[in-house]
């Protein structure tokens, strides 16, 4: 590939030598951010045990804190223990049931001061109750750490330094009239698997699978099928929430939902929030002859396909 020939070296480094160790150095970093990426999704198995999942633990799994939030709602309105103000606030009716679960607590009584549905998140001990739901799950091993999202998002961020790094070398030698034709595959081809290995996975291996194997177990709690919330109590119309999203909500009570400003959603799996190839041929040469095109010939010549 080939856009025009010229003479003089971009940077001062031809085009075949400069896309030979752009290339060593794009698989070097591929391989290692893909390395990190597998460990980071396997997860530690020191720590797993057999514990039941409850409803907030399984619906931070499935989408996060928000849903976490959503399905303590669930569970407070299954039992009747939160209501909604027609100002949109909500509510408490009557005292706190016993066995509540620290988020439980914690947005039982920002109901109490009636909160906005939309302010819980925001609220202090809603945070810490939500922050004790991640630690154990981390701790579990079904959950990845900062340390460990940290360490795969550092590679990402140097296939991204390469990534621009190819990307001016490709205009300077654009610039100077250069063949940049296989460095344009390269960068087109690193973009992808930059784009692919962007995000750092939430979930290990571990939460993948128990979040299959509890929803497996909940099907008939699924909107569609149209379940009595009422027959499966408030821990029913929690789980329900955890893993169909506020669609959920609704269907157990809809007047609740539409005053309480709760969008209509659902979740399927996880709402968190994972080497390049190029080639030369045929020859430019590096001085003033103008020249041939890459291709055709064999090797990438004096002038190079890497600008």
């Amino acid at each position: 590939m080939n856009l025009h020939a010229a003479s003089g070296d971009t940077w001062g480094i031809s085009g075949p030598t400069f896309l030979r160790y752009y290339l060593v150095a794009v698989a070097v970093v591929v391989a290692t951010a893909v390395y990190y990426r597998i460990r980071l999704a396997a997860g530690s198995t020191a720590a797993m045990t057999a514990e039941p999942l409850g409803p907030q633990q399984v619906a931070y799994l499935n989408g996060g804190p928000q849903l976490a939030v959503h399905a303590a709602l669930g569970g407070l309105r299954g039992s009747g223990a939160i209501g909604v103000r027609p100002d949109r606030r909500l509510t408490t009716s009557g005292t706190a049931p016993s066995g509540l679960t620290p988020l439980e607590q914690a947005i039982h009584w920002a109901a109490h001061q009636h909160s906005r549905v939309g302010d819980l998140p925001r609220d202090e001990r809603v945070r810490v109750a939500l922050h004790q739901i991640r630690n154990g799950l981390e701790q579990r091993g079904l959950l990845t750490d900062d340390a460990q999202r940290g360490r795969a998002r550092f590679w990402t961020t140097i296939l991204i330094a390469l990534l621009g790094l190819g990307v001016l070398r490709l205009f300077s030698g654009l610039f100077n009239g250069h063949p940049v034709g296989y460095l344009l595959l390269t960068v087109i081809t690193l973009l992808i698997v930059t784009l692919v290995l962007r995000r750092a996975p939430a979930l290990t291996r571990a939460g993948r699978a128990a979040l299959r194997d509890v929803r497996r177990e909940h099907t008939h709690l699924a909107p569609a099928s149209t379940p009595s919330y009422a027959t499966y109590g408030a821990a029913g119309a929690a789980m329900g929430v955890a893993l169909y999203g506020t669609a959920t909500l609704w269907a157990l009570d809809p007047g609740f939902a539409e005053q309480a400003e709760i969008q209509r959603q659902a979740a399927s799996g996880s709402g968190w929030t994972g080497g390049s190839d190029g080639s030369s041929g045929g020859g430019d040469s590096s001085g003033g002859d103008g020249g041939s095109s890459c291709g055709g010939g064999g090797g990438c010549g004096g002038g190079g396909c890497g600008g």
